[in-house]
């Protein structure tokens, strides 16, 4: 008897039926939604039996642990997370720091300039308000 391959793996017993079930476990909940759809497309009660099956046995609406663990993945900060290379951890952190550092100076340029802009129009509303009260005054 040889031995298995690595990547293989055992057929699960049981019908065709039971087999398909398990195939398309396996590739996910795309699977299931591509079956449906095409079950729609060329005989439309065996793909109402599709989506009846899947809201029964809850495979539409139970999470996938591996889309879970990526969502996770996702939300968690990238200056948080570590490549297990402390040299490239080391670098990335000096990196995002001086980017910070960049953006808190840009930040604050923007806020200078903002206050320029505002006592220029300010300075201007004065000069323009001070002419009008002059002439009113000439005019009386």
């Amino acid at each position: 008897m040889t031995p298995s391959p690595a990547y293989a793996t055992a057929a699960p017993s049981g019908n065709w039926l039971s087999k398909t079930e398990a195939w398309l476990d396996a590739r996910g909940k795309g699977a299931w939604i591509a079956l449906t759809v095409l079950s729609f497309i060329f005989f439309w009660p065996v793909g109402l039996a599709l989506v009846a099956y899947m809201i029964w046995s809850k495979r539409m609406f139970s999470g996938n642990k591996s889309m879970m663990s990526c969502n996770t993945r996702r939300m968690t900060p990238a200056r948080f997370r570590t490549s297990g290379n402390a040299a490239f951890d080391s670098y990335k952190a000096d990196m995002l720091r001086r980017l910070e550092d960049e953006q808190e100076a840009f930040e604050s340029f923007l806020q200078r300039l903002r206050e320029a802009k505002d006592k220029a129009e300010f300075d201007q509303f004065m000069e323009d308000r001070a002419k009008n009260t002059d002439e009113r005054s000439s005019d009386a």
